[in-house]
């Protein structure tokens, strides 16, 4: 009985499709980088703008404070969490002169634990 459920695990693991990356051929063009298969892969970088950054995290801005031009943003990341309570990071950015100048992430207190 042992020896058949075996067999016949070997047999299903033999008949399926591998799915992994090919090779590119000789003289052709390379394959895209790890981190460009990834879902966020365009980091923030000083120096972008408003709709960059909106773009690069894929969360909406919230306005803080500051004139135009000069403003602070609020954005909540969902990162996930431990499955039985949800994780939402803040994330503060600083623009200057319409220009990501800076961000701060804001893990806040756990508040469950006091």
């Amino acid at each position: 009985m042992k020896t058949g459920v075996i067999a016949l695990l070997l047999a299903a693991g033999a008949t399926a499709a591998a799915h992994a990356e090919r090779l590119p051929p000789f003289g052709g063009t390379a394959t895209r980088p790890f981190t460009g298969t990834l879902s966020n892969n365009t980091p923030l970088v000083f120096g972008m703008g408003v709709d960059d950054a909106q773009h690069a995290l894929g969360t909406p801005f919230t306005y803080v404070s500051g004139r135009s031009g000069e403003e602070v943003f609020l954005t909540f990341r969902d990162l996930g969490g431990s499955g039985l309570f949800p994780h939402h990071d803040r994330l503060y950015l600083q623009f200057r002169k319409g220009w990501l100048a800076g961000w701060k992430g804001d893990w806040g207190e756990n508040w469950m634990w006091r």
